[in-house]
């Protein structure tokens, strides 16, 4: 097995050197100890996996790191109390002591990090694969170009994989590895199984596993679009309050995510409706029910898909930069829209997903309608399913979706 790099390792050793936690999360299987035993030599390597261990990080979590500056822990979830011993180890040793800390259950880790490790801890997600890392990108440079005040973009030679057999197969890593999609079905169907009776267990109460299924059916169905829970709600025949808690569950273990509205006054986001994306676009795919190209072609959620599809990479590429850019969508009243909108700091980038391997001037009009309105944001992207960079307007640029990510 050849292990891929990870380009959020360079962003976490950045992190450690000025403060003594990171925090690692991310969804089940999306190589979260593959990355910390590969990436950080000289670190300690525990795991709460190992029962051994965490009966006796129980009774003495001290004596984990006796000897060691360098520690990194797995499954922290496991043992919610480890978090304060952290904090005096940090502490006591004047923040020599550095930690890395990850785990999948985000519902816990999140809540006891927050509680200890106020000020010592930084947070990152790790996600599924990106096109680019799986092609050996580990330093992306255009999408930093889109936001250049000159932006020169240069044609790249596109990846051979076909862009609806890419939307089947998605980012996990262990199913970069498979050779059929039935195999690839095979393990979609494994993991869903094996999250529903193992994580969702230990995390919180679900009083039916065949009602949760279905909530993450339907949601995969909406993936890419306005999160309506009441519909939701309706579809699954259950309650308002059981279909909430189901779907924040989904986002506290990394399954889902929510993007809010963009607005000129920041505080205008809080009440407006988010949008709901899948962080891997197969799983959405899978739950959808489609197996196949064939299905999956002729599909209502062909676009969402996609749409997820260009989200990924947004979000992995937002997580580089410094301060991390934050992702949104924008809607008029009078239903003028933009998937996405990147902010860093006093800037903006609205982004447009079509699925077209033609982009046409017609296509840029809500882009050049956000930026009619909006002056931080001084050009706009069409992210397409072709493999020609194209300018639609002076303001606004064609790039296909895989050119994002190298």
């Amino acid at each position: 097995m050849i292990y891929i790099k990870r380009r959020t390792a360079r962003k976490i050793r950045e992190i450690i050197d000025f403060l003594p936690v990171v925090v690692v999360a991310g969804a089940r299987q999306v190589g979260k100890s593959t990355m910390l035993q590969h990436e950080f030599e000289g670190y300690r390597y525990l795991t709460f996996d190992d029962y051994d261990l965490l009966a006796r990080a129980r009774t003495d979590p001290s004596s984990l790191w006796v000897d060691s500056n360098y520690i990194i822990i797995d499954e922290a979830q496991k043992l919610p109390s480890i978090f304060p011993a952290i904090k005096l180890a940090v502490d006591h040793s004047d923040r020599r002591k550095r930690f890395i800390v990850s785990g999948s259950a985000n519902l816990y880790l999140m809540e006891k990090v927050t509680e200890s490790l106020a000020g010592r801890a930084a947070y990152h997600d790790l996600l599924p694969f990106s096109v680019g890392e799986v092609q050996g990108a580990i330093s992306p440079s255009n999408f930093n170009s889109l936001w250049e005040e000159e932006c020169h973009p240069s044609p790249m030679e596109p990846p051979k994989a076909d862009l609806i057999e890419t939307m089947l197969r998605g980012f996990m890593p262990p199913v970069l590895e498979l050779e059929t999609q039935k195999q690839v079905i095979t393990w979609m169907d494994g993991y869903v199984r094996m999250y529903l009776e193992r994580d969702l267990r230990q995390l919180s109460q679900v009083e039916s596993l065949i009602d949760f299924r279905k909530v993450m059916q339907c949601v995969a169905l909406r993936t890419g679009s306005i999160l309506n829970q009441a519909d939701v709600a309706k579809d699954c025949g259950l309650s308002h309050a059981t279909t909430h808690r189901y779907i924040r569950l989904l986002e506290v273990s990394h399954i889902i995510s929510r993007v809010p509205a963009y607005s000129a006054s920041r505080s205008k986001r809080l009440v407006k409706t988010p949008k709901l994306f899948f962080l891997d676009p197969a799983l959405a795919v899978f739950l959808a029910g489609h197996t196949g190209a064939d299905s999956l072609k002729i599909s209502r959620e062909l676009g969402g898909c996609f749409e997820t599809l260009i989200y990924l990479h947004l979000r992995s590429l937002s997580s580089l930069m410094t301060p991390p850019a934050t992702i949104h969508y924008w809607r008029t009243s009078t239903n003028c829209e933009v998937d996405f909108v990147i902010e860093h700091g006093r800037h903006a980038l609205p982004v447009e997903a079509k699925l077209t391997r033609t982009p046409r001037f017609a296509d840029a009009e809500s882009l050049l309608a956000f930026l009619e309105v909006h002056p931080q944001a001084s050009r706009g992207v069409l992210v397409h399913a072709g493999s020609e960079i194209t300018w639609l307007h002076s303001k606004v640029i064609a790039v296909p979706w895989w050119w994002l990510d190298m």
